[in-house]
């Protein structure tokens, strides 16, 4: 228990530390940044630096994939990118429930908002509207979801540490799914 709560001390100081020095980095490498702080010199630093890379940036891509699912049901012009953006606020949602969870019980610091990539694909599909924000935004879908669908596999394959590797490969399914549906809707609208 002494060591939980000096766990959370020293967390809580390398957050403060980390916010007020690097306010011009962004949210994922300040949360990486505290996660290699607290695992430098330990059995697990390259176990701990590898989970901390993989589910920040997973944390950045699902908060990502919410708010753009959002503007998707709100500003898409089809029913299909309204259906696929009501699917990715709801599955997204939840893989982040799950990977918030998942990063409490491994003491891995997520980052509170979005990586600096990630917010600027929001900021220009804020800028779009009817087609031409469908068009951008199932773009935009298919990509990351190649993009994420890789880093995935990567971990599921490569990651030690058994409950990551479970929860990157039990999430895989749904974004080969979320791919897949990504490339159909995709086709729809460039026609």
């Amino acid at each position: 228990m002494k060591t939980l709560a000096s766990t959370g001390i020293i967390i809580g100081a390398l957050l403060f530390g980390m916010a007020s020095c690097n306010q011009q980095q962004g949210a994922v490498e300040e949360a990486q940044d505290v996660n290699e702080e607290i695992a430098e010199n330990t059995q697990m630093e390259d176990e701990m630096t590898n989970m901390s890379d993989f589910m920040t940036k997973a944390a950045s891509g699902g908060m990502m994939e919410v708010e753009l699912g959002k503007l998707a049901a709100e500003k898409g012009s089809s029913k299909e990118v309204k259906d696929f953006g009501n699917m990715m606020v709801t599955d997204h949602t939840k893989a982040n429930d799950q990977l918030k969870a998942l990063a409490q019980q491994k003491n891995i610091v997520l980052p509170d908002s979005m990586g600096e990539e990630h917010m600027e694909h929001v900021n220009e599909l804020r800028e779009k509207t009817g087609a031409d924000f469908d068009k951008a935004y199932m773009d935009l879908m298919v990509s990351d979801h190649e993009e994420d669908v890789d880093m995935f596999e990567s971990a599921a394959e490569d990651l030690e540490d058994m409950e990551v590797k479970n929860f990157a490969s039990t999430t895989l399914t749904a974004l080969r799914q979320h791919l897949d549906r990504a490339k159909q809707v995709k086709d729809m609208v460039n026609k």
